[in-house]
C-alpha cells in the first residue's frame, strides 16, 4: 500500500513538473503586430507581423514583400525565406530586425544581441557591448524594463517584457522606433518556424562565381 502511494506521489510530482515546464514555454509563445515609426513620428510603413515560439521567431515585414524571416536563437541562425522561388538564404545584414527581435535574458539582453550580430557577420568583442537597466515602464499594456544598450555600432534603447523574455519596443540611435502591438499569447504552429520541405539554400557567392565565368562578366577596373 505504501509503495502504491509512493508511486502515485512520484507520478503526480512528475506531472506537476511537466505542467510547469509547459506553462513556462507557452509563456514565451505569442504573436503581435510589428509597427515601425520613423524619426519624424509617423508610421514608416504598413505594420508587419511577428510570431514567437520560445527561441524561434518569424517576422513578416513590408521590407521584404512575399518573403519572411526565420530566426533561431539556439542554433543560432537567421534566414530570409522566399516562397515564390522556394529558396532561403542567410539574412546577414539585410535587416537589423533579425539582430534586435530575439528572445533575450530579461536581466542582460546584450549577450544574445551580440550573438545575433555575429550571425549577421558583424564581429565585435563582448567587452564592447553594454546593457544598463533603467526604469520599469508599461508598454502596450505590458510590464517592461528599459535597457540602454551600447555597442561599437552605436546606442539604442529596448523595453524588455520580463514575462515574454522579449523586447516589445526598440528605439534606435537614428530615432526609428519598432513597437509590438496587439500581443496575443498562446501556442504558435510549429511549422511556421521551419524551412518548408523542398526549399534549397541560395548562396549569392555561387551566383557571383557563375557570372565571373560567363560571357557577360566584365572585370572591374581600378
Amino acid at each position: 500500500m505504501r509503495n502504491t502511494a509512493l508511486i502515485v506521489f512520484v507520478l503526480s510530482a512528475f506531472a506537476l513538473a511537466g505542467n510547469l515546464m509547459a506553462a513556462t514555454a507557452q509563456a514565451q509563445q505569442f504573436s503581435a503586430d510589428l509597427v515601425t515609426v520613423g524619426a519624424a513620428g509617423a508610421p514608416a510603413s504598413a505594420p508587419g507581423k511577428i510570431y514567437v515560439a520560445d527561441e524561434k521567431v518569424r517576422i513578416e515585414t513590408p521590407e521584404f514583400p512575399n518573403s519572411f524571416l526565420l530566426i533561431d536563437g539556439t542554433a543560432p541562425t537567421a534566414y530570409l525565406v522566399r516562397p515564390q522561388s522556394r529558396v532561403f538564404m542567410d539574412a546577414k545584414q539585410s535587416t537589423r530586425l533579425t539582430r534586435l527581435f530575439v528572445s533575450v535574458a530579461p536581466d542582460d539582453p546584450c549577450p544574445r544581441w551580440r550573438t545575433m550580430a555575429e550571425v549577421a557577420g558583424i564581429a565585435e568583442p563582448i567587452e564592447s557591448w553594454h546593457c544598463e537597466a533603467g526604469d520599469k515602464e508599461t508598454i502596450a499594456g505590458r510590464d517592461t524594463v528599459k535597457f540602454d544598450a551600447t555597442s561599437p555600432r552605436g546606442r539604442g534603447s529596448a523595453w524588455i517584457d520580463r514575462q515574454l523574455k522579449f523586447p516589445v519596443k526598440i528605439e534606435t540611435e537614428d530615432g526609428v522606433v519598432f513597437l509590438l502591438e496587439n500581443i496575443k499569447e498562446g501556442p504558435q504552429p510549429a511549422d511556421m518556424f521551419d524551412i518548408p520541405v523542398g526549399y534549397r539554400k541560395f548562396d549569392p557567392r555561387q551566383l557571383l562565381e557563375w557570372l565571373k565565368h560567363s560571357d557577360i562578366w566584365v572585370e572591374p577596373t581600378h
